[in-house]
């Protein structure tokens, strides 16, 4: 599936026509899970002020999603370290549906590729600034990838 991420409103519809979907499929995994996200969206609007009824624009949308996907990735932590497979997998399957509204992540190749140049370019060679090069790194990667990944990649361009 292709999303056009620039364009306003997109995400949230097509989110309820894939619940329509899956209630006539009677895919109830998929059907709590679409329904998790558009609640998600509604408690945005409310933290925000703004009437439940409005729509998110479409980059609010993903920072909702991406929240909610960090939500299942902790609990899929929690749930293994508690001896829980069943859950594990649980969490994994809903993961999966989320994954399918985010954007494609960078490959860590890449990552590391526009760490180190960012690295040069700011001359850092000291792990005391290494949040001046994560920041940076950032502000060009939003969205692109995952900041714990990041975060990862920059200290073990230190460690070596």
């Amino acid at each position: 599936m292709v999303y056009l991420y620039n364009m306003v409103l997109v995400l949230q519809k097509e989110i309820r026509e894939q619940l329509k979907d899956a209630m006539r499929a009677k895919d109830t995994t998929r059907v709590s899970v679409l329904r998790g996200l558009l609640a998600a969206f509604t408690n945005e609007l409310v933290a925000q002020k703004r009437p439940p009824q409005e729509e998110l624009t479409d980059e609010e949308a993903l920072a909702v999603i991406k929240r909610q996907a960090k939500q299942r990735k902790d609990s899929m932590e929690q749930f293994e370290q508690g001896g829980r497979p069943e859950l594990v997998r649980a969490e994994k399957d809903e993961l999966a549906i989320i994954n399918t509204f985010l954007p494609a992540q960078m490959p860590r190749k890449e990552i590391e590729k526009a760490a180190r140049a960012k690295k040069t370019e700011l001359g850092i060679t000291d792990k005391a600034n290494m949040g001046k090069i994560m920041a940076s790194l950032m502000g060009e990667l939003k969205g692109k990838a995952d900041g714990t990944e990041v975060k990862a990649v920059v200290e073990s361009l230190f460690d070596k």
